[in-house]
């Protein structure tokens, strides 16, 4: 039977952890549904869901736990389920854009809580502003959009948290690319 586990893994950055950590879940039958991994600072993390057959994916979270997934990274392992589908979900992303300063993944963030809208994947990054060189925040959010979720609404409360943070904010629906 099919099972899943999330594994994160964080080490310092090298040439090759990918290849290694990867090898070694190869090694023991379990495959990569979906994955997430950067450099952040001087390390390397990764987030990692597997699947595989039930002894493959307990063998991987019993090396995990015991340290012996890796010598290069420190590795947690825990079991899950595939990811369910929100049934008449819409895709949304939620893009902002400032000067860098305290509070705005947590303000957002807070505003969607407060609406009972889950985040699928949140990523930020901060670099410099072209000609100024001034420190730029950038976050991407995607999310499912549920049929109470009336998206005008949305857009209007964002707009004003928008106004108290000095941020530009676009919310647009995913599509699809068309075919050639």
């Amino acid at each position: 039977m099919k099972q899943f586990a999330v594994l994160t893994a964080t080490g310092r950055d090298r040439v090759g952890l990918v290849d290694e950590f990867t090898g070694n879940l190869l090694a023991r039958a379990c495959n990569i549904e979906e994955s997430k991994m950067a450099v952040l600072g001087g390390e390397f993390a990764m987030i990692v869901l597997i699947s595989g057959e039930s002894e493959a994916v307990e063998e991987i979270i019993t090396a995990a736990a015991a340290g012996k997934l890796s010598h290069h990274l420190e590795v947690s392992a825990k079991p899950t389920v595939s990811h369910a589908t929100m049934e008449n979900g819409r895709p949304y992303r939620i893009e902002c854009v400032s000067l860098d300063t305290p509070g705005i993944v947590h303000a957002v963030t807070s505003l969607l809580r407060e609406r009972n809208i889950n985040i699928d994947e949140l990523e930020t990054e901060t670099g410099g502003a072209p000609f100024t060189g001034a420190p730029m925040f950038h976050m991407r959010i995607t999310t499912m959009l549920g049929p109470e979720v009336h998206v005008a609404e949305l857009r209007s409360v964002l707009m004003e948290v928008a106004a108290d943070h000095d941020l530009d904010i676009r919310i647009s629906p995913i599509v699809p690319m068309a075919e050639e």
